[in-house]
């Protein structure tokens, strides 16, 4: 029979509470508990509601092995005692004797232990009668009762036994909630909580499968991977053991892409697996389809949200629309600052995600209220990136990147959050050419020349939501114990939702202090400020009465850390600003994220936790900065904390590189940051640089403004291994010439020459050899009078791919053979190696094969020490290419094959499209047609894919020729072909079209 489901109690806050601190309210406030023997006493009866805890026990709880002949007498008086006084708690609750001791009576939802087990007890029974997500509501509840372990603070005795059973169960019951969560389809939404999870219980292995689980159907199968490898170092390292059977399994079935996808209603967007064509390994080659890319773009959402169901009614039309909407959904919500319009915007798009758009939301904040707001290019960049074009195919000026944009999401059903928009001509390029597409913009400008949009204007909140916002974070006790304060409050901070949770969490973390007393110390501070407009003023009383509150080393690090102009913290920050190096800096965040003065917005794959300020809450701290710190002071920190990214940009380069390689650097400050779980960094560290992107970027610049020249132009050039892998043209462009201002006018002529080389190395990137041949030129001048070995191998190599360009092999092959000298002197192996790959492609075409084979084989083998894997893919699909000129297909296959998966693990759909025509080629020349073909078909397919219409076009023509004599083929394939050709300038493969299409 099913249980007959009723409405979920209130268990916000029951009377008697031991899943924490032990506390128990009282009708008019908390009841103090005296500590010692009436605490322990009460904490048994407690946790043993409505059965009989014997005096033997108690007695034992108490004095342990050493008993005074009054003990029985002594436990009397403390339950006579705890008896007078529970007669004032909120609640029904007695203690009576009953042999052979004592029981508590009262009703279980009174007590949080009691209440939990009935609540994890009803999930159970739902789960086996098939309604999961009842099940999983009644999991959430028992959770929300937590407030820390089981009777922390308590020095337990024999109490801690039941109490470790608690936090086991408790841990128990979360993990069957992220089981029911997963089956449900609900990964994406799970990945930051079961990160948090881990973190914190690094040892269960349970919540390490389930994060992998959710990352692996996520489409992150290299972070679930990296996941097992941290819990196989610490296990190993904490206990000497292996990870158990089902970890183990686990790691197997997502190596092999045989993880079944959960069943839930969600999308499931796992890694493809290989097609299976039944041959020999000889001649077959996987070939993964890649689905198309969903991003899920949105912060978190604000957990004591307070809904005007009006509004939310309004904007769900207004972005949904119906049938017969002719027009993207666009609404915009205005406001002033503090009055919540980024927190209902992503609480709308959380809301309307699986309904509604269900391929992807894409956010983004545009920093209107900042001194550099977001370019609408630099957006347009962000978000084709995320829906699956390459940096390298994204076109360089803003109308054909809106183009591109508009066609990407065509037929698509996505919502784009623009947060913070400083005018309407930043959003309009932004807006998608699809219907079934919505856009959801905030600013505190009211956009009225947006056409079409329907508009919410944010005010403060009435009293009413006011009040259940006060009453979620101090709790409804004490807002109807002090009724009248409470409203006093809410009036005194203008119902303003940032001032009032910034009052209302100093209030929480002191629940001595009364409602009423808070209204006072505004008034107090609000008169000090009267000379401020209303808004200004209900904010600057709220900040100050709370930032006069800290502890002085709290207060200094919040200035501090208005230095940072990254959009998120993490914590090793902290450490950095104060030159603290403990093990674990986010202890010196958490105090201020106590007072809501900073935000926790996830959990970075190492551990640490990140952090966020609101910017008016920055805008205070920087006031505070100016007036409180010294120049030299402020200086000081400004160097450590760019000395922080450094040494992590500096590392993560190591990584990719397998050590200092083919980069300069300058001899800036270094400052390391603690070691978090086994590295400060990921296993992937193009993932920790993908992740701090804009943080990496923003540090550049303000470097550069603040004179640290030395360290800007030494982290803008070691950026260049995110910008040249992600293609991320405009953001390579924009540190460098900002880092080259500031060297120039510091005279650093060798920071200079550096970013000037790295210049040229961008220029060819986007085919502007000219250009790039006098950056380089210029660099290597410089380089030349500095006697700077590694920088003259450096422009010199690039400089060599330009003759080979330009058809001048022989001028190539001098300036490799002068960049391999240098490269030498420097002892940099990679360097070596790239040349001996590159000059290898100019022997296989002059037929010197020997020559070619000796330069690769070495290469590669520099590569695989190094544990360069970018270079060693490049280095192999050399290798296959000569082995195909050699006439040895079937291992040029293999290798094309090895070097298509490597790819394909990395993410490099452009390595891809290369790879398939490779593996096409190879298939033309075995006589084996109908594979070639299949091939061809899939380069096509992954180029227009990713809308590479050059590749694809050049895969059509070479399918063309493998089908000649089929006219009406050749002509289907051509006839989109020759208008790229014609369009991109490509007038040799043009006339080949031609020829093939019967035409002049």
């Amino acid at each position: 029979m099913r249980e007959k489901i009723l409405d979920l109690p209130d268990v916000s806050c029951p009377p008697f509470r031991v899943l924490g601190p032990l506390q128990v309210r009282g009708t008019k406030g908390p009841l103090r508990v005296p500590p010692g023997r009436q605490e322990l006493i009460l904490a048994a009866l407690l946790l043993e509601t409505n059965r009989v805890v014997s005096t033997n026990y108690l007695v034992d709880l108490i004095w342990r092995d050493d008993p005074p002949e009054t003990a029985r007498t002594q436990v009397q008086i403390c339950v006579s005692r705890l008896r007078k006084l529970l007669a004032d708690a909120d609640g029904e609750v007695s203690i009576t004797t009953r042999p052979p001791g004592y029981v508590l009576h009262t009703d279980a939802a009174n007590v949080d232990s009691a209440l939990f087990t009935d609540l994890v007890t009803r999930a159970r029974r739902l789960k086996e009668q098939g309604t999961p997500e009842q099940a999983v509501e009644r999991l959430k509840s028992a959770m929300a009762l937590w407030q820390g372990d089981c009777l922390s603070g308590m020095d337990s005795g024999p109490l801690g036994n039941r109490a470790r059973q608690l936090n086991e169960e408790r841990l128990g019951a979360l993990e069957l909630r992220m089981r029911m969560e997963l089956e449900l389809g609900r990964h994406e939404r799970l990945v930051g909580e079961l990160q948090m999870l881990t973190h914190e219980n690094p040892l269960r292995e349970r919540l390490r499968g389930q994060l992998m689980q959710a990352l692996y159907w996520s489409g992150r199968q290299a972070e679930a991977l990296d996941v097992f490898q941290v819990g196989r170092v610490l296990l190993d390292e904490e206990l000497g053991l292996e990870p158990g059977r089902e970890l183990k399994d686990l790691q197997s079935a997502i190596l092999a892409g045989e993880l079944p996808p959960p069943a839930g209603p969600e999308p499931v967007r796992a890694p493809p697996e290989p097609e299976s064509s039944g041959e020999s390994t000889a001649t077959a080659a996987p070939t993964p389809e890649r689905q198309d890319e969903v991003p899920h773009q949105m912060p978190a959402t604000t957990a004591d949200f307070v809904a005007d169901a009006g509004q939310l009614a309004e904007l769900e039309q207004a972005l949904t629309g119906g049938p017969g909407r002719h027009m993207v959904g666009l609404a915009a919500i205005t406001g002033r600052p503090g009055t919540g319009k980024s927190t209902l915007a992503v609480h709308m798009a959380h809301m309307l995600a699986e309904t509604g758009f269900p391929d992807g939301q894409l956010y983004c904040d545009l920093r209107g209220t900042t001194a550099a707001p977001a370019t609408s290019s630099e957006v347009l960049g962000r978000f084709l990136r995320a829906l699956g074009i390459p940096g390298q195919l994204i076109p360089e000026s803003l109308d054909e990147r809106a183009e591109m944009y508009r066609t990407r999401l065509d037929s698509r059903r996505v919502l784009v959050v623009l947060d913070d928009a400083v005018n309407e001509g930043q959003v309009r390029p932004l807006l998608p050419g699809s219907r079934d597409c919505a856009v959801l913009v905030t600013s505190r400008a009211r956009l009225t020349a947006l056409p079409g949009a329907h508009r919410v204007e944010l005010d403060v909140l009435d009293e009413d939501r006011a009040l259940e916002l006060l009453s979620r974070i101090i709790g409804e006790g004490r807002v109807r114990d002090e009724a009248v304060a409470a409203q006093a409050l809410v009036r005194t901070v203008g119902r303003l939702p940032l001032a009032l949770r910034i009052v209302a969490a100093r209030l929480a973390a002191r629940p001595h202090w009364t409602l009423a007393s808070m209204v006072h110390r505004l008034a107090n501070e609000r008169h000090r400020l009267d000379e401020l407009t209303h808004g200004e003023m209900t904010m600057r009383a709220s900040l100050s009465l709370t930032y006069d509150g800290l502890a002085a080393a709290d207060a200094r690090l919040l200035r501090l850390l208005s230095m940072a102009q990254a959009p998120t913290l993490p914590s090793w920050l902290a450490g950095s600003l104060l030159d603290d190096d403990r093990p674990f800096p986010s202890d010196l965040m958490e105090p201020l994220v106590d007072v809501q003065m900073l935000d926790v917005v996830g959990v970075e794959s190492t551990g640490g936790y990140r952090y966020r300020f609101h910017e008016i809450i920055r805008v205070y701290a920087r006031e505070q900065l100016a007036a409180q710190e010294t120049p030299e002071d402020r200086g000081a920190a400004l160097a450590r904390m760019a000395g922080g990214w450094m040494y992590l940009a500096e590392e993560a380069h190591r990584k990719v590189y397998g050590g200092d390689y083919t980069v300069l650097h300058g001899s800036a400050l270094r400052w390391e940051p603690p070691v978090v779980g086994t590295d400060q960094l990921p296993a992937d560290p193009m993932a920790w640089l993908d992740a701090e992107q804009a943080s990496l970027c923003a540090m550049v610049e303000h470097t550069a403004d603040e004179g640290l020249h030395e360290v800007s132009w030494d982290l803008a050039t070691t950026l260049v291994t995110l910008f040249e892998v992600r293609g991320l043209y405009d953001l390579w462009e924009q540190t460098h010439l900002k880092a080259l201002d500031a060297v120039r006018r510091a005279g650093n002529l060798r920071g200079t020459a550096a970013v000037r080389a790295s210049l040229g190395s961008l220029y060819m990137s986007r085919n502007q050899f000219e250009r790039a041949r006098r950056a380089l030129s210029s660099a290597l001048d410089a380089f030349e009078a500095l006697d700077e070995p590694e920088g003259r191998a450096l422009c010199r190599r690039d400089l060599a791919l330009i003759a080979r360009t330009n058809g001048d092999d022989a001028g190539a092959l001098e300036l490799y053979g002068r960049s391999l000298a240098d490269f030498d002197r420097a002892d940099d192996v990679v360097g070596r190696a790239s040349v001996l790959t590159q000059s290898a492609h100019i022997r296989m075409r002059q037929g010197d094969k020997d020559v070619a084979q000796t330069q690769l084989d070495e290469a590669l083998a520099i590569y695989e020490e190094a544990g360069y894997a970018g270079g060693r893919a490049r280095t192999l699909r050399r290798v296959g290419q000569l082995l195909l000129e050699r006439g040895d297909h079937d291992r040029a296959v293999l290798t094309f094959t090895e070097v298509l998966e490597l790819c394909h693990e990395s993410g490099d759909v452009i390595g891809e499209g290369h790879l398939l025509r490779d593996l096409g080629h190879a298939f033309t020349q075995m006589g084996r047609p109908d594979r070639a073909r299949a091939f061809y078909d899939r380069a096509i397919a992954a180029r227009e894919h990713i809308m590479d219409f050059s590749g694809g076009a050049l895969a059509r023509l070479d399918l063309a020729r493998l089908l000649e004599g089929d006219a009406a083929q050749s002509r289907e394939l051509l006839i989109p072909a020759v208008d790229v050709f014609r369009d991109r300038g490509m007038a040799r493969e043009l006339t080949e079209a031609k020829r093939l299409l019967g035409v002049g």
